[in-house]
């Protein structure tokens, strides 16, 4: 056996009156308990003692600051930073973090403190699991990997583009059974709505069915490509174990058997792509776009969170020099290549990715046996949208036709000052600038 698994967790649940994150409110939403406990995740895959890291959280979301804090630390361990992944379930019952949706604009929060220390807390816990799973005993074991397909997943946009694959990738002791189950599903963790008990929403039962399954065997979820996506149902704890029953009873079933048997080498390649956003540094044009956000920040007819965006894009544009403002946004895409005669290519994107990026890349590829593309990857920085969702107003593709000059929808409550630019004959925007960026990593792998 060429390579050898450790795993670990941590429960990250906070106590009682914690704000949750999810959805924008205009009250915070605080947590009078918790239906199902949250948990960060750790699988450490060893290729030939070289270690490779996937770390899972119960949250909603990194953004960079936290994210660069968490990758600084686990670096520090001897882990190189091309072999670590973090990654969110974006579960929408778990707990705000100082980043991630600007707590002020998505949920009025202005006393932050609470906010700042369970933040600074859980940055040196995900580091404090890194370690201890390190170090942990490591299982010999082999890789298969085999494409599942599950149903309750649709598009809420309105494309044409459903995501139906459930990868998953199996680390099996000698004799065979699962000792680690890495598997994914590009659906919103949204089932629950928003409650206030804490949930990590249809993954966590998805996980307790798996885990009772085998003795000692160990899952972790990682999210798809779900910008786009969301369950047939949604607003009750019962739609939550609906679809996690049913994801986990798929998965048990089908990985019995080894799928396709996956060999060494494993190589790795971290890098960024910067998304252009739709803006005009100018003077003049800076003004314009001060004066519709003084106006909308106004306007009460709009929605909280809009108001409150506007507030602070003016405050933004007063404090600024107008060099300083962003004009494009980084994202992380991360690669992972598990080798052999017919390798596995797994690609981790930072952001909200719709799902048509991710059809694609697997049908430029070979498909899904091929390609596992990942979202909501190491920092989420806001959705990223196609040029089909920048043509009309959508809550992805983040602008407003009564204010087309500023961000509005997903854009506000992720902080931007300004849309994703659309592509021209003229000009690149994001789709071409982000696919033109996955197609390079899939060229390099």
């Amino acid at each position: 056996m060429v390579f050898a698994v450790s795993t670990g967790k941590i429960e990250i649940t906070p106590t009682v009156g914690y704000p949750l994150a999810g959805y924008g409110v205009d009250s915070p939403r605080l947590a009078t308990g918790t239906n199902r406990s949250l948990y960060a995740r750790c699988t450490i895959l060893f290729d030939d003692t070289v270690p490779h890291v996937i770390v899972t959280v119960d949250v909603l979301g990194f953004r960079r600051d936290t994210h660069q804090q968490i990758r600084a630390a686990v670096t520090t361990l001897g882990i190189p930073t091309e072999d670590f992944v973090l990654t969110a379930t974006h579960t929408h019952n778990g707990p705000v973090l100082t980043e991630g949706l600007d707590p002020f604009i998505a949920y009025d929060l202005e006393n932050l403190a609470s906010v700042g220390t369970y933040t600074s807390w859980l940055v040196a816990t995900i580091t404090t699991l890194v370690a201890q799973t390190k170090a942990a005993p490591s299982t010999p074991c082999t890789l298969d990997y085999v494409v599942l397909d599950e149903n309750f997943s649709f598009n809420r946009e309105g494309l044409a583009y459903v995501e139906r694959d459930v990868p998953c990738l199996v680390a099996r002791a000698a004799d065979g059974t699962p000792r680690a189950v890495l598997f994914g599903y590009g659906a919103h963790p949204v089932a629950a709505g928003g409650q206030t008990l804490f949930d990590p929403d249809y993954p966590g039962p998805a996980i307790d069915v798996i885990e009772s399954q085998w003795a000692g065997c160990f899952a972790q979820f990682l999210t798809g490509p779900a910008g786009d996506q969301n369950p047939t149902a949604t607003g009750t704890f019962d739609d939550v174990d609906t679809f996690g029953n049913d994801l986990g009873a798929t998965v048990v079933n089908a990985i019995a058997d080894p799928g396709r048997e996956l060999a060494g080498p494993v190589t790795s390649a971290y890098g960024e792509v910067s998304l252009p956003l739709d803006v005009t540094l100018d003077p003049a044009n800076i003004a314009a776009v001060r004066a519709e956000y003084l106006a909308r920040s106004a306007n009460v007819a709009l929605i909280g969170y809009e108001r409150r965006h506007a507030l602070r894009m003016t405050q933004l544009i007063d404090t600024t020099p107008i060099a300083s403002l962003e004009s494009a946004v980084p994202v992380p895409v991360q690669r992972w290549t598990i080798g052999g005669d017919d390798p596995l290519v797994i690609l981790f994107s930072g952001g909200e990715v719709v799902s048509g990026f991710a059809t694609a890349i697997r049908g430029e590829n070979g498909g899904s046996d091929g390609v596992w593309f990942l979202a909501y990857s190491n920092e989420i920085p806001a959705y990223i949208p196609s040029d089909e969702l920048l043509k009309t107003a959508t809550y992805a593709g983040g602008y407003d036709p009564d204010y087309p000059g500023i961000a509005a929808e997903s854009m506000a409550v992720y902080d931007h000052w300004a849309h994703f630019l659309r592509g021209s004959a003229a000009q690149d925007g994001v789709e071409q600038v982000y696919l033109a960026h996955l197609r390079q990593v899939m060229e390099d792998a």
